[in-house]
């Protein structure tokens, strides 16, 4: 195990400064206190079938461990298909969880614990598990037939094949039909329910609450009522199993982290989108209308903000990308805070409408969950691969601001943003998350309204000109941005349309000069778009390489750096979360450094980018795995780095 301390230590039920752990669930047996022994972190992954529940069990694992109050990261990890066959290795699904007594910026590079219910978990997870690693796995599932379909020729859990680990060899099927042979329930359901058998042994392990586990559970099956009590008798005989096995000798704790002060919630990517589009929605005052098809991993954004009416939030669940993002064009047009969700493949679809929202200057947010690509295929993956497509994938001239969410809880920041921009500006904006931000998710300190940003839409009340005409193009000299005349504003009367227009008036125009100057102006007003500048993390000064990111790359980066330092070395950092305009002072940045690399889940976009206008010798390193990457993989690259420019 990770960081644990050498000598177990009994107590009593509580900690060293008096706090009382987690009460036994209802019905657990009064034992004799089996040692507890502390850590201040641990790696937890759940694996299994894509039908075993594992990212329920791994999420109501994150939610106890949230309400505890230890910092937090987690991975979920689906199969790009959408039903593999059970028990295969395509059909693995996993859920790991990082948590600890300290801030943390990563779900882990390797899990101290895996629990594996079946062969195939074991196998497709064997790889990533450190020596002294602990292995839980569920007995009943590695029969002769479950071993072959995966290319076991013996079985591992006896033929000495894993004496590197901790193996814990637990019927987790048997225990659970034992448990429920009373409930009435037929076995196929009974069966059902072995994943709470493990979350409640998991949860006695490290000393998680339970009254929230029992609680959501009666919730979720309220319509079902002896559903929701079988999987409570499972989860609580889970947790007893724990206490009076001899298998399971000590128990571990963990303790709360020392958070900034203020009021926290666990929160993924897509939830933390989703409440950032509704407060973005509240500061402007502009109705929030979002215009959307269904599309992995985007779909809770949508699943999410259909819930809340109550906050003047409309959903159009379009008949395709095309008419998704139309209907958010022509709601920015009518005044109305417009936004679209998709991920790659949709953004192709609505390259057009993206480059006629360019041309009538509205205010509208893409929102691009990015995924493994190209195509449809690998769905459920991460990558970081729409860069270029979102700063050049449209016909002609069409500049669109970028803004990209570094952690899940940034997500809610990030849209902050991205309105501001599109709104202030009157442009599209995309915004750039990716499926690790959107699944992953981490502790998110509750804003107070008053923190949050204003927006100012600022529509346009009467005439712009003296002789009492309205120009729909006359622009504003600060930010180039045009007026925003809501239909049917008396005087207001205008003309508009997707084919180029005079400068000024709106009408259209098909002189050359008329069109360069509208392009440039278009380009200008981009360029103009006011960013933070960039601050270098670089405590020495002394530091000769530097490391790039953007978006979720923060947490493996950030996480490397602090490796490196801990080691003696010397790295700065920066992280973009503006792509269009960079920030002001990168060229100054990038120059003050003898290397600079740029992480991406790409083949080097953000690079390319860097090299073409600040004429740097970015240097890219890659992984197109679906994968984040490995704090311990970077770290290796900065050290490797600054190795070599030590031996000039």
């Amino acid at each position: 195990m990770t960081s644990q301390v050498d000598q177990a230590e009994a107590v009593d039920g509580s900690d060293d400064e008096g706090r009382s752990g987690p009460a036994s669930p209802p019905g657990a047996r009064q034992r004799p206190a089996k040692p507890i022994r502390r850590l201040d972190r641990v790696i937890i992954r759940f694996a299994g079938d894509s039908g075993d529940g594992m990212q329920l069990t791994g999420d109501r694992f994150t939610s106890e461990t949230a309400s505890f109050g230890n910092d937090l990261s987690t991975l979920p990890n689906f199969p790009a298909e959408i039903r593999a066959p059970a028990g295969t290795l395509p059909g693995v699904s996993s859920f790991q969880l990082h948590f600890a007594d300290h801030d943390i910026l990563t779900p882990g590079d390797a899990p101290n614990v895996l629990v594996a219910m079946n062969p195939a978990a074991l196998k497709a997870n064997m790889a990533d598990l450190p020596r002294g690693a602990e292995i839980i796995a569920n007995t009943d599932e590695f029969t002769k037939r479950a071993l072959a379909k995966v290319g076991y020729a013996a079985d591992p859990l006896t033929d000495g094949s894993l004496e590197a680990y901790h193996l814990h060899r637990v019927p987790l099927t048997t225990l659970t039909l034992e448990a429920l042979k009373d409930s009435g329930l037929a076995r196929k359901d009974a069966e059902r329910a072995k994943n709470m058998f493990a979350l409640g042994l998991l949860s006695w392990m490290y000393h998680r609450p339970t009254h929230g586990t029992e609680a959501f559970l009666r919730q979720k099956f309220a319509k079902k009522p002896e559903i929701a009590e079988a999987n409570i008798l499972a989860f609580r005989a889970g947790w007893n199993f724990g206490e009076t096995t001899e298998d399971f000798a000590v128990s571990y704790e963990v303790s709360p982290a020392r958070l900034p002060e203020g009021t926290y919630r666990n929160i993924s990517g897509n939830l933390a989108l989703a409440y950032g589009l509704i407060a973005a929605g509240e500061r402007s005052g502009l109705p929030l209308f979002l215009g959307s098809y269904p599309i992995t991993p985007a779909s809770d954004i949508l699943h999410e903000l259909s819930k809340h009416k109550n906050f003047g939030v409309r959903t159009f669940q379009a008949e395709d990308e095309i008419a998704g993002i139309g209907a958010a064009l022509g709601a920015a047009f009518g005044g109305a805070l417009g936004v679209t969700t998709t991920s790659g493949p949709g953004v192709a679809l609505k390259s057009e409408t993206i480059g006629l929202a360019v041309s009538l200057e509205l205010p509208l947010l893409v929102v691009d969950i990015q995924r493994g690509g190209p195509s449809t295929g690998l769905p459920t993956k991460t990558e970081q691969a729409d860069l270029l497509q979102a700063m050049f994938g449209r016909n002609g001239e069409a500049p669109v601001p970028i803004v990209a969410p570094a952690t899940p809880a940034d997500c809610f920041d990030a849209a902050l943003e991205a309105a501001r921009i599109a709104v202030t500006y009157r442009t599209p904006v995309f915004l750039l998350s990716d499926g690790y931000l959107a699944n992953g998710s981490e502790p998110w300190r509750i804003p107070a309204v008053d923190e949050l940003p204003s927006i100012a839409p600022e529509f346009a009340t009467g005439p712009n000109r003296e002789d009492g005409a309205f120009w729909p193009y006359q622009r504003d000299p600060q930010t180039l941005a045009r007026p925003w005349a809501v239909p049917g504003t008396a005087g207001l009367e205008h003309r508009i349309g997707g084919i180029e227009k005079q400068d000024g008036t709106g009408n259209i125009s098909y002189d050359p000069a008329n069109h360069d100057f509208m392009v440039r102006t278009r380009q200008a007003k981009v360029d103009g778009i006011t960013v933070p500048d960039l601050v270098v993390d670089d405590p020495s000064g002394e530091a000769r390489v530097l490391v790039v990111g953007w978006g979720s790359t923060y947490g493996p980066i950030t996480a490397a750096v602090r490796r490196v330092r801990a080691d003696g070395g010397q790295v700065a950092q920066v992280h973009l979360r503006h792509l269009n305009p960079f920030p002001a002072n990168l060229g100054a940045i990038l120059k003050g450094y003898d290397r600079v690399i740029v992480p991406e889940m790409n083949l080097g976009q953000l690079a390319l980018l860097l090299r073409a206008k600040y004429l740097v010798d970015a240097q890219s390193y890659n992984q197109v795995r679906g994968l984040p990457f490995k704090a311990a993989q970077l770290a290796d690259v900065l050290t490797a780095a600054i190795g070599t420019l030590e031996e000039k």
